[in-house]
């Protein structure tokens, strides 16, 4: 039987609150950038547009505030017993939120986005961050999450919401750095050993996902004996390789491209099966 020559390093937390104020800058200066026609155009979000995605970021700032903050969770889902039924709740609670907030003019909304952001960040900040956070990230797989998590998964919700915004007038460029898309991919990738729990290949396999562009980079997800997990410093060829180019991984993992478009797009080497899984995750609650 192949023995690896060491053992695997499996990924560590990632720490993204301080990421937050830089994120949320760069979602006003976008939007006291575009012109009022601007704030209507549509967006990769089915029936959304600018406006209504500006209106959802900053009901994540108030949600987060009314409940983890203050305790006040206002609307009860009732009894929930499956991941679907908490997505139609939460598709409800968007939905009824957007609607109203078409009655804001985008001076208002950039003001309350200021403000609430501001407070948002602050109070994520001051975290433990390896408490156990009220919400576990689910499309991760996880039960229960540390705040690390929840924060970081917070920061991809901030990143790909303003990306959408930015695709749709043509400024997706500084969201593509480094510094904001890494710990974007670098937080979504962790949804990989839950999506590709039910393949089973044979032992001590690797596949490696690249995302292309300053942003971008390479992750690994190996299975061992029994299950996948993501690791650093694999030590072992790969049994395939996935490419993607950094304008298509985003929109993969938010359901905001075609699949079969995003897989002309994209690249794989070796086990094209194994490879072709990476284009069904997502990591979003929805």
């Amino acid at each position: 039987m192949f023995k690896l020559k060491q053992p695997m390093k499996p990924v560590t937390p990632v720490f993204y609150a301080d990421l937050l104020p830089k994120i949320d800058q760069k979602l006003l200066e976008i939007l006291q950038e575009i012109s009022p026609e601007d704030w209507h155009k549509p967006t990769i979000v089915p029936q959304w547009r600018i406006k209504d995605i500006a209106a959802h970021l900053l009901d994540g700032n108030l949600r987060t505030l009314s409940m983890l903050q203050d305790n006040y969770y206002g609307e009860s889902p009732g009894e929930v017993s499956s991941q679907e039924q908490m997505v139609a709740y939460l598709n409800g609670l968007n939905a009824d939120w957007v609607k109203a907030m078409r009655r804001l003019s985008p001076s208002v909304m950039i003001t309350l986005l200021a403000s609430s952001g501001a407070q948002y960040c602050a109070y994520l900040q001051s975290l433990d961050s390896f408490a156990i956070s009220p919400f576990s990230v689910g499309w991760a797989g996880e039960q229960e999450s540390k705040n690390w998590f929840h924060i970081a998964r917070e920061y991809t919700e901030k990143w790909h919401h303003q990306q959408q915004i930015r695709l749709a007038v043509g400024q997706e460029a500084p969201l593509y750095t480094k510094e904001f898309y890494y710990p974007y991919l670098e937080t979504s990738m962790r949804g990989l050993p839950h999506h590709y729990r039910s393949i089973q290949p044979t032992t001590n396999t690797l596949i490696r996902i690249t995302v292309t562009g300053a942003g971008g980079g390479d992750w690994f997800l190996y299975f061992d004996e029994q299950s996948w997990q993501l690791v650093t410093e694999p030590g072992i060829q790969p049994a395939c390789e996935v490419i993607i180019p950094e304008d298509i991984a985003w929109r993969v993992f938010t359901k905001g491209i075609n699949r079969e478009l995003a897989k002309e797009k994209s690249e794989v080497r070796g086990e094209e099966q194994l490879g072709n899984h990476v284009f069904e995750m997502i990591a979003i609650m929805g």
